[in-house]
């Protein structure tokens, strides 16, 4: 009986916890500016196709999404950690459709803050919706702001310079050396889908040959100025410009990353 009533009470547990919210942590070989106007263009994408959408804004280096859209200004997540203030004070609803929230402004200053911080970054994703979508970076020492990053999906945005692609396997390499084996999704961007197959088929075949890594492609999305209109509005391209072909692309983007996870050997 104790058996069946623990059966019953960790069941309704499960029921009542709900599906669990998906993180990707997105990663980037390409110009400063290139991911956040991706990840704030997919952002708006998923959340017109129905899906609840959040943004953390993790960079400390560069240029984060967070400050991309005018609201990295008010409190962190460090600073709920550090309880000076609460939770619902940095998470910002933004025109786009999806909601913003910043990782941390200054340094962490202990271990117990790291783990507070952890904490708090999980309370979040709870309750984030059915998409957290992470502007990330991989520190220099191969570790993230909050462990869960590393066990979440990662996606390295490339583009078809010699130089992101250079710098999206290097990236890739030091990804697989302080995680260990495990497949990374590839976002081809400004680029046309042909383009874009070349790109993925010979970093999947170098990855596949030299670090024994699964790459898995999530798309592409082509160069295209109706991109930078957008911007300059303020808009998302796919609200702004909704039959441009980066808005076709993000749609399809969307839809993908709405279905299904990363699938080993998916082609582009």
């Amino acid at each position: 009986m104790a058996s069946f009533d623990f059966d019953q009470a960790e069941g309704l547990r499960r029921m009542l916890a709900g599906p669990k919210p998906r993180i990707v942590t997105f990663l980037s070989a390409t110009l400063q500016d290139d991911k956040g106007a991706m990840l704030v263009n997919l952002g708006a994408s998923l959340a017109q196709s129905g899906n609840d959408v959040m943004i953390v804004d993790a960079c400390t280096r560069d240029y984060g999404v967070a400050q991309r859209l005018g609201v990295d200004r008010g409190p962190s997540l460090l600073q709920v950690a550090r309880q000076e203030c609460a939770l619902n004070q940095v998470i910002h609803p933004v025109p786009q459709g999806f909601s913003v929230a910043t990782m941390a402004r200054t340094a962490v200053t202990s271990a117990d803050e790291a783990r507070r911080l952890a904490k708090t970054f999980d309370v979040l994703v709870k309750q984030a919706g059915s998409i957290v979508m992470v502007d990330g970076e991989f520190s220099e020492d191969g570790t993230f702001p909050v462990p869960i990053m590393a066990s979440s999906e990662i996606v390295v945005q490339v583009s078809t310079s010699a130089t992101s692609i250079t710098n999206a396997y290097a990236l890739i390499k030091r990804l697989s050396q302080h995680l260990g084996r495990r497949p990374f999704g590839i976002l081809v961007t400004g680029a046309t889908e042909a383009e874009a197959k070349v790109v993925y088929d010979n970093m999947s075949s170098a990855a596949t040959r030299y670090l024994a890594v699964t790459l898995s492609s999530m798309g592409s999305v082509p160069a295209d100025e109706y991109l930078h209109r957008a911007a300059r509005l303020g808009r998302a391209v796919v609200d702004a410009f909704p039959l441009a072909g980066a808005s076709v692309a993000f749609r399809r983007l969307a839809g993908r990353f709405a279905r299904t996870g990363m699938q080993q050997g998916r082609a582009a």
